[in-house]
């Protein structure tokens, strides 16, 4: 199913954990719209700043998927209810600049520039939009130059 001209649904439920595991990780029809919300306010801007295929990591999470050990995510994520998700970035210099560029083109509820570890230079970006009540929230330690 195609939730906006660049994004497909396949996308969001595709996890390894969760082939791995055999866990269900099929989109509820109810949160389709978060989705296509998430896809046409950020993901297919984001898109065409780029210039190229945009990466996901990781869109929506089912319960199970997303209390399993193997991710451990938060109680209140917001992958659970298709408000959430992770982009990969191809380097570090292009992942700075999609961020600025999300925090100053895009509506969001949180923006968040993540590392797998503290001494890592790699890192992944976070973005959530709800469909009101956005807090524009952005933790990162990014440096603006």
């Amino acid at each position: 199913m195609k939730l906006s001209a660049h994004f497909d649904l396949s996308e969001f439920e595709r996890s390894a954990t969760a082939s791995r595991y055999g866990i269900d990780n099929q989109v509820p029809p109810s949160l389709i719209p978060n989705l296509r919300r998430l896809c046409d306010q950020v993901l297919e801007p984001l898109r065409a700043y780029a210039g190229r295929p945009i990466v996901i990591n990781s869109g929506y999470r089912s319960p199970l998927l997303n209390f399993h050990p193997k991710v451990r995510g938060s109680a209140r994520s917001q992958h659970m209810t298709g408000e959430a998700v992770d982009i990969r970035v191809p380097d570090s210099a292009t992942g700075n600049r999609w961020f600025l560029f999300l925090m100053n083109h895009c509506p969001f509820d949180q923006l968040i520039r993540e590392r797998p570890t503290r001494d890592s230079d790699t890192f992944w970006i976070h973005v959530s939009l709800k469909a009101s009540d956005n807090r524009r929230q952005v933790i990162s330690n990014l440096i603006k130059d």
